[in-house]
């Protein structure tokens, strides 16, 4: 797939390590690391008009619509001299599995779905701890409630659809970060460089 961009999801529960483990591969692989949400944030703080739709839908524990996602992604990897993207937390729901597939899967050389598999206990866990310095209007435990059920009724099925096709490297994510990402280069080591 001469030329198009390599493409890996990253998903996982909110407070699964996705965040770490990109910054992680990033410095290990070379990849350019695109969060779905930070991108929303940043869009958010930008002041553009779409920066109060945003801000409801992320308050309010929702999914931002596909259109608006895929538009910050494709402007993200069009200006970036990197061609290796960790898309993560994206495709969040049916919404946006379909838009990437109609608007961006012929754009990109789709490689897997990286799957960090935790407990919530455990995320909640990570996440209240980083809600005491992170500033993100949804590291609390209201807003936690109403991303878990998000996560488990929007995106499990997702990583379904997936896995029916062989494409989900699933990664347990309950230990520490240097343990994860001990697994993590093994099986980069293996699909990605080879």
């Amino acid at each position: 797939m001469e030329n198009k961009p390599l493409i890996i999801f990253v998903l996982g529960g909110p407070g699964a390590g996705k965040g770490t483990q990109c910054e992680k591969i990033v410095e290990k692989f070379g990849f350019k690391h695109l969060s779905a949400g930070e991108l929303l944030r940043e869009e958010r703080r930008s002041g553009s008009p779409k920066g109060d739709l945003i801000e409801t839908y992320i308050k309010d524990g929702n999914i931002v619509p596909v259109e608006i996602t895929l538009g910050l992604l494709d402007t993200a990897m069009q200006k970036s001299e990197i061609k290796q993207f960790l898309i993560d937390g994206f495709p969040r729901n049916e919404d946006n599995y379909t838009g990437w597939n109609k608007i961006m899967a012929n754009k990109v050389n789709f490689k897997f779905v990286l799957f960090f598999e935790c407990s919530e206990k455990t995320c909640v866990e990570r996440i209240l701890e980083r809600g005491k310095s992170s500033g993100r209007s949804d590291d609390n435990r209201e807003s936690l409630v109403k991303r878990f059920q998000t996560y488990t009724n929007s995106t499990t099925p997702i990583i379904d659809h997936y896995r029916k096709d062989n494409l989900v490297r699933t990664i347990d994510a309950e230990a520490s970060p240097d343990q994860v990402f001990e697994k993590v280069k093994e099986l980069f080591q293996k699909e990605c460089l080879s």
